[in-house]
C-alpha cells in the first residue's frame, strides 16, 4: 500500500475523555511562540485541525493534541489542543494525556517514582509531575497557569431561564460557570443531551452580553466553554463542561476546575493549601489544590494544581493523501447535534 504521508497518534483517555496525541508526521506550524502557533492554526491555516478532529477520522467526543518542539528553553515539549471548533491554549485532561503519552512512550525519559515534565503551551509553562511505577504512568499532577475570576455573580438575561447568575473566570481558557439548579437540571448522565444543548445556547447568548480579553495572552478573547456545577453531599464539586457543537466533557475538566477554584479563592472560600475534589458527570475525579497566589494584569490569581490519571489504550496511523475526498472533514447533525453549523 502506497502511503504518501501519515500521522502517528497514541490513543489516550483521561477519566473517559479522549485526548489523542499526535507523536509524528505533523507539518511544521509557523510561529515564534506556542501562542503564535495556536493563533496561526486559528486564523491562517486550520487544515490539520480539521483533518484530525472531523469525520471520517474522528468523532464529536474527543480532542487531539499536537506535539511540537518547545519554543522555550525550559520546556521538554510543547503541545496545542485541537478541537472541533478551534485550537485552544490549554486543557487539563489533555495535558494529563500528553504527559502520560510522553513518559510511557519514552519521548521523555521515565524516572521512578516521579518524572517531571515541563510543557510549553499557548497559555504558558506547565510543570507536571508523573507518578511512575513498572514503566507505567499512574497519575499526573500539573501546576496550571495562574487562574483568576473576571466577574462574580454577573446577571445574564436568557429567554428560556430568565435572569441567571454566572461567574466568569480564566483557568487556562475562559469559562462561564453556572450553578446548574438555575436551569432546573442536575448533572447526571441522563441529562447529558439537555446539558449540552443548554451550554451551547448559553455560550451563544453570552457572546452578546459578556466580553473578555486576557491581559497577557493575545487572541485569548472569548468564553470558550460553559461549565455547569453543583455540590455533591460529600463536598465535591460536580462539573459538566459543554463543548461545541454540543457535547459534554467526560472528564472533571482541569481548566474548568482551575477556573472554579479561582472563583472560590476570590470569594474567600478557599485558602492556599486547600484541596477540592472535582467530579465529572460519569463519576471521574480530579483533585484541585490552591498552591499559591500571584497577580495577572492587576487581577488577584490563584495557582492551581490539578491531579488525575490518563490511560493509553491504543495506537493509530492516519494516511494523508492529496486525493482524499474528505481531507477537510465533515460533521453531520445526527451525531454532532443541531448546533453543528456553529463549527468553523
Amino acid at each position: 500500500m502506497n502511503w504518501e504521508r501519515s500521522l502517528d497518534l497514541l490513543q489516550v483517555h483521561c477519566q473517559g475523555e479522549i485526548g489523542k496525541v499526535i507523536v509524528a508526521g505533523a507539518p511544521e506550524i509557523p510561529g515564534a511562540t506556542m501562542l503564535d502557533k495556536m493563533n496561526h492554526i486559528n486564523t491562517v491555516d486550520d487544515s490539520l485541525r480539521r483533518f484530525v478532529t472531523f469525520e471520517p477520522r474522528a468523532n464529536v467526543a474527543m480532542s487531539v493534541n499536537l506535539l511540537v518542539a518547545p519554543t522555550r528553553a525550559d520546556a521538554d515539549a510543547g503541545f496545542i489542543v485541537l478541537q472541533a471548533d478551534r485550537a485552544h491554549p490549554m486543557s487539563g485532561s489533555n495535558c494529563i494525556c500528553v504527559v502520560t503519552a510522553l513518559v510511557e512512550s519514552g519521548r521523555v525519559p521515565m524516572s521512578e517514582p516521579e518524572t517531571v515534565v515541563r510543557l510549553d503551551t499557548p497559555a504558558g509553562l506547565i510543570v507536571a509531575r508523573a507518578a511512575c511505577r513498572d514503566g507505567r504512568c499512574l497519575s499526573v499532577s500539573l501546576d496550571n497557569v495562574p487562574s483568576f475570576a473576571e466577574a462574580l455573580d454577573k446577571e445574564v438575561e436568557t429567554p428560556k431561564w430568565g435572569c441567571i447568575r454566572i461567574d466568569v473566570a480564566f483557568g487556562g481558557v475562559y469559562y462561564a460557570l453556572v450553578d446548574v439548579d438555575q436551569l432546573g437540571l442536575d448533572i447526571a448522565p441522563a441529562n447529558a443531551r439537555l446539558l449540552a444543548e443548554a451550554g451551547i445556547e448559553l455560550k451563544s447568548l453570552l457572546a452578546g452580553q459578556v466580553s473578555v480579553a486576557h491581559p497577557v495572552l493575545s487572541g485569548v478573547n472569548e468564553i470558550a466553554y460553559v461549565m455547569f456545577r453543583s455540590r455533591d453531599a460529600d463536598g465535591a464539586v460536580r462539573t459538566c463542561t459543554t463543548l461545541q457543537p454540543g457535547r459534554v466533557d467526560r472528564s472533571p475538566c482541569g481548566t474548568g476546575s482551575s477556573a472554579n477554584l479561582a472563583t472560590l479563592f476570590a470569594r474567600g472560600e478557599v485558602s492556599i493549601g486547600d484541596l477540592r475534589t472535582s467530579r465529572s458527570i460519569i463519576g471521574g475525579e480530579f483533585l484541585a489544590e490552591a498552591i499559591g497566589e500571584t497577580e495577572v494584569g492587576g487581577r488577584r490569581a490563584v495557582l492551581p494544581r490539578i491531579s488525575g490519571r490518563a490511560f493509553i489504550y491504543g495506537r493509530e496511523q492516519l494516511r494523508i493523501s492529496e486525493d482524499d475526498p474528505f481531507a477537510t472533514g465533515f460533521a453531520l447533525s445526527d451525531t454532532w447535534g443541531p448546533q453543528v453549523g456553529l463549527l468553523r
